[in-house]
């Protein structure tokens, strides 16, 4: 939330159907894709490090599309592995806060910094999109992105950043690099610079309105661009805010997008209580939400979100499980965030760990996909063992994120009387027993005592019917 938001939306404000927070919350496994220019630079912490960049290295930057030519990309080879990592949904970064979109926009930047003007920065004049469509490669990333992920069933979240560091009429919101005098005014969320912040800001001066209107013209153009041009989109990713003076141009660009579809989950960055849902972000909370709002863990599989080259940044597959099992349990679902090399192609690291999530997914998925949390704090026992349930709570999942031995004893859960607890993965019903004082025991057998003939790795499941 912000202060200048109402915490109360408009009458005429619909949030997405009841039937759209349900395909968000049975989706449990996402991933986040964050590639653009900043890839081609190999910064790992997506747009962020231009920020740090001197005048002279921002304008090469800004010039790298004119010869940016990813021809490794293959729409089809990604969501491919997408399906196979038992992934359910993957959001995409159409445009982050520097600038350059990554899709086909029809609008134009009509002003912009020219970082090695001769005395230092100057404002200038310019008509372009600065696109992909404006690179060597010209190929609209996110229709081919849309078709392929529409072909494989899969969920689909575009992420739009409301400021943008290219475009001067966007000056000063969101850290933009580009500062006026009135920024403490126009961006609540702007403070001066630390001592000894290695940011180099240019002072300009403030927008004038008609900046100002073409500024919210074209954002606005751009997301109903998103939600026209690509088939059904199932959220919009929102980032970042734009300030007090601008919410109201905001808020009927919200209801707009809210015509064009109106099942869309929004996220609440930028828009606050119009938004449909939130998303927890490089951690996973440590309890139950405290809000019926539907949440999304993001959390980047290596150091950042974009690409990173060293093999041992990446966390793992048991890492990915154990998260996806806490956050189910807890009533979330997790993204997990992975970006694109410059050509277009993901870490072999990353490839294989998503794979190897993917194959427990496909071994335990029951027990994940389209469930619930389950009440209270019956989410857990202790520090290695989560439940889920579904939705008509006839059967409970019990996960150990530890292999608990020879003996799963359970304290919150009591089977009804004659019913068959299953282990993910193995044939045959696990021998139980249940006594009010000591709880539900259910006894492992001893083939699976050895590591390697379990059905799992990294965490380990039961069904069981609750009496």
């Amino acid at each position: 939330m912000r202060s200048y938001v109402e915490e109360k939306p408009v009458p005429e404000y619909q949030w997405a159907s009841e039937a759209a927070y349900e395909v968000f919350q049975d989706m449990k496994f996402g991933i986040r894709i964050h590639w653009g220019l900043y890839s081609v630079a190999g910064f790992t912490r997506e747009s962020w490090p231009f920020l740090d960049l001197s005048y002279e290295q921002r304008a090469r930057y800004n010039q790298m599309y004119e010869t940016w030519n990813p021809t490794g990309f293959d729409a089809d080879e990604w969501t491919s592995l997408f399906a196979e990592s038992g992934l359910r949904m993957f959001a995409f970064t159409t445009k982050h806060h520097e600038g350059f979109s990554m899709f086909d926009t029809r609008t134009r930047v009509k002003q912009r910094v020219r970082w090695d003007a001769p005395g230092g920065p100057a404002l200038e004049d310019c008509d372009l999109a600065y696109s992909m469509m404006e690179t060597p490669f010209k190929r609209d990333v996110v229709k081919e992105l849309c078709d392929a992920g529409h072909k494989r069933g899969l969920r689909i979240s575009l992420y739009f950043s409301h400021p943008d560091w290219y475009d001067a009429d966007f000056r000063p919101y969101a850290d933009d690099p580009v500062q006026v005098p009135s920024s403490a005014e126009l961006d609540t969320d702007w403070r001066p610079e630390k001592p000894g912040s290695t940011r180099t800001i240019w002072m300009a001066p403030d927008p004038t309105p008609q900046q100002v209107a073409r500024m919210m013209a074209r954002h606005r153009a751009q997301l109903e661009e998103l939600l026209t041009n690509y088939g059904e989109i199932d959220m919009l990713s929102l980032d970042q805010w734009l300030g007090p003076t601008v919410w109201p141009q905001m808020r009927e660009t919200i209801l707009q997008l809210r015509k064009l579809q109106p099942n869309v989950m929004l996220r609440a960055r930028g828009i606050g209580n119009y938004g449909d849902y939130y998303t927890p972000e490089g951690f996973v909370p440590g309890s139950k939400s405290n809000t019926d709002v539907p949440w999304m863990v993001i959390y980047p599989l290596a150091k950042g979100f974009s690409y990173d080259p060293e093999a041992a940044d990446y966390k793992g597959a048991g890492w990915m499980v154990k998260n996806i099992v806490d956050t189910a349990a807890k009533g979330g679902s997790f993204q997990v965030g992975v970006g694109p090399d410059a050509t277009g192609r993901f870490h072999p690291t990353a490839v294989a760990q998503l794979k190897q999530a993917g194959g427990w997914l496909r071994t335990c998925g029951e027990g994940i996909y389209a469930t619930r949390a389950r009440e209270g704090e019956h989410w857990r026992e202790g520090e290695s063992i989560r439940f889920t349930q579904t939705k008509d709570k006839r059967t409970v999942y019990c996960f150990a994120l530890q292999w608990p031995g020879r003996e799963l004893t359970l304290l919150s859960l009591r089977p009804a009387p004659g019913s068959r607890i299953m282990m993910f993965g193995y044939p045959d019903p696990m021998k139980w027993k249940y006594d009010s004082a000591t709880g539900l025991k259910i006894e492992l057998p001893a083939s699976l005592q050895t590591e390697s003939r379990r059905p799992s790795e990294y965490a380990w499941g039961w069904s069981i019917q609750p009496a």
